[in-house]
C-alpha cells in the first residue's frame, strides 16, 4: 500500500470508532413507563436516531424530532429528521428547535426525554432567546466562525443569546433526561458540545462580553443590548452546576477524539509502524501549529528520536483560522499547507488532516493530504503555496493539485484527524 492510500485507510479506520450505529446501542437508557420523546441536534444526530430505532422495542412509544445539517438525513420510520443550515443557523433549524422545546415542556414524570446530540448542534438547534431575532443569531455566528475564537468561547456566546441552549432544553421538561454525546470538542465537556442544552453551564454574560471584546467580534446592536441586560441581571442566567433541574438529568459522552485516535494507533500497528498519539485536545493557529509539527517531523528525520522512523504521528482536537484573506479555507487545509512550506519537501515524510465529519470548514472536502512533491508540484502548475496561505486559501491549492480529500458527509464529528508519517 502507498503511503497516501495508507494515511487514507487510516482516517477510515479512525471514523469506525464513531460510527453511530455501534456506539449508541450500548447506552440507550431502559424504556420508562410512559413515552420517550428522542430528540438533537448535530451532524450525525439522524444516524443517532435512527440507532435508537434500530435497538429501540416496538411495544413502547417513541417519537421525536431531530435536526441535522443538509444532506447529512438518514431514513428513520418513528423518529423525524429535519435538514437545516449549519454553520449559518437558517429558518428551518429555528422552527425545529421551537418545536423541541415545546414537545420537551409537554413531557410528564413518567416519560422521557432522549436527547441526541454531536458536532455541529450550536447552529442547527439554534433558537433566539426573546428580544432577538434569527437574523440577529446569523449576523453573529458570521462573526465568531472569522474572529479565531475556540469553539469553546463560541459557544458561550452561543447559549446567552439562546433560549433552548446552555441547560435551558433540560429546564424546561419534569422528565427525566439521558443526554447520548459525540464530543467534537476538545475536552469533551458536555457543556460545549451542541452548547449544552441539557447540561449545566458554568459560564456567565460577562464572560460571552468578553469575548466578544477579546476578538472584537462585530454584533448587532440587539445582541449587544441582550448580553449587557443579562449582566446586569435584567435576563435571568443559564441553569448553573448544582441547579435542582439537573438532579434527573444524565449527560453521557459516547465517542470522543480520544477513541478514533486510538482506533488509527491499532490500524499502523498492524502494519508494523509505530504511533505516537500527540493529543486529542490540539488548539491554536492551524498554520502556527503545524510549524511544531515541522519541528518534530525534522527532529525525527534528523536524529531518530523521540521515535525511530517509521513512525505515525497522530493528533486531534480543533485549531482555528483567523480569517484575512478571501479564499477557500478550511482548518485542516490550512494546516498541511502551513506544514508542506515548513518541511520545504522533505523526504519520505506524508501527512494527511480531516475533519471527521468530512467537511473541513464549510467547504466540501474532508481534508487534504500532503506528499515530499506537493511543492514542487505546485511550482510546475505556476502555484506559489504561500500566496495561498495568506489569502487563506489552502481549498484551492490542493484542490489543483488533486490532492483533496473528499468522503462525504460521515454522519459523525469527533473533531480532527491529523497523521504525519514518517518513513
Amino acid at each position: 500500500m502507498n503511503a497516501k492510500d495508507l494515511l487514507v485507510q487510516s482516517f477510515k479506520a479512525a471514523l469506525s470508532a464513531a460510527d453511530a450505529a455501534e456506539i449508541v446501542p450500548p447506552h440507550l437508557p431502559s424504556p420508562p413507563k410512559g413515552r420517550t420523546l428522542v430528540v438533537g441536534a448535530g451532524k450525525g444526530a439522524a444516524a443517532m436516531a435512527r440507532a435508537v430505532e434500530d435497538h429501540w422495542p416496538e411495544d413502547k412509544e417513541l417519537g421525536g424530532v431531530v435536526i441535522t445539517r443538509y444532506q447529512h438525513a438518514v431514513e428513520t420510520k418513528r423518529i423525524e429528521v429535519i435538514e437545516a443550515g449549519h454553520p449559518v443557523p437558517d429558518e428551518a433549524g429555528e422552527k425545529a428547535a421551537r418545536r423541541i422545546l415545546e414537545e420537551a415542556s409537554d413531557l410528564g414524570p413518567d416519560d422521557l426525554l432522549l436527547c441526541l446530540m454531536s458536532g455541529g448542534g450550536s447552529a442547527l438547534m439554534t433558537l433566539p432567546a426573546p428580544g432577538l431575532s434569527p437574523d440577529d443569531l446569523k449576523a453573529t455566528n458570521r462573526s465568531l466562525l472569522r474572529c479565531g475564537a475556540v469553539i469553546q468561547e463560541m459557544n458561550v456566546v452561543r447559549k446567552h443569546l439562546s433560549a433552548s441552549q446552555g441547560g435551558r432544553l433540560a429546564a424546561a421538561t419534569k422528565a427525566p433526561v439521558v443526554t447520548l454525546i459525540i464530543s467534537d470538542v476538545t475536552g469533551d465537556d458536555p457543556t460545549h458540545i451542541g452548547s449544552g442544552p441539557c447540561a449545566p453551564d458554568p459560564s456567565t454574560y460577562d464572560d460571552a462580553l468578553a469575548i466578544i471584546a477579546r476578538y472584537e467580534v462585530e454584533v448587532p446592536e440587539a445582541v449587544r443590548d441582550h448580553l449587557e441586560k443579562g449582566r446586569a441581571g435584567q435576563i435571568d442566567e443559564t441553569p448553573k452546576p448544582g441547579d435542582s433541574i439537573f438532579a434527573q438529568v444524565e449527560n453521557k459522552v459516547i465517542a470522543t477524539s480520544q477513541q478514533v485516535l486510538l482506533a488509527a494507533e491499532g490500524f499502523f500497528r498492524e502494519h508494523g509502524i509505530t504511533v505516537a498519539i500527540l493529543g486529542d485536545s490540539v488548539t491554536g493557529e492551524a498554520r502556527e501549529a503545524a510549524k511544531v509539527y515541522g519541528g518534530l517531523v525534522r527532529q525525527v528525520r534528523a536524529n531518530g528520536n523521540p521515535w525511530a522512523p517509521p513512525v505515525a504521528l497522530l493528533s486531534g482536537g480543533e485549531t482555528t483560522v483567523t480569517v484575512r484573506g478571501e479564499g477557500r479555507g478550511g482548518r485542516n487545509a490550512e494546516f498541511l499547507l502551513s506544514l508542506a512550506i515548513d518541511l520545504e519537501g522533505a523526504e519520505e515524510v506524508y501527512a494527511l488532516a480531516c475533519d471527521t465529519d468530512g467537511i473541513d470548514g464549510s467547504e466540501d472536502n474532508a481534508g487534504a493530504l500532503v506528499a515530499p512533491d506537493t511543492l514542487a508540484r505546485a511550482e510546475t502548475k505556476g502555484l506559489r503555496a504561500l500566496h495561498f496561505l495568506e489569502k487563506n486559501d489552502a481549498y484551492g491549492f490542493f484542490q489543483a493539485l488533486d490532492d483533496l480529500v473528499m468522503t462525504g458527509p460521515t454522519l459523525t464529528n469527533v473533531n480532527d484527524y491529523r497523521v504525519i508519517l514518517v518513513r
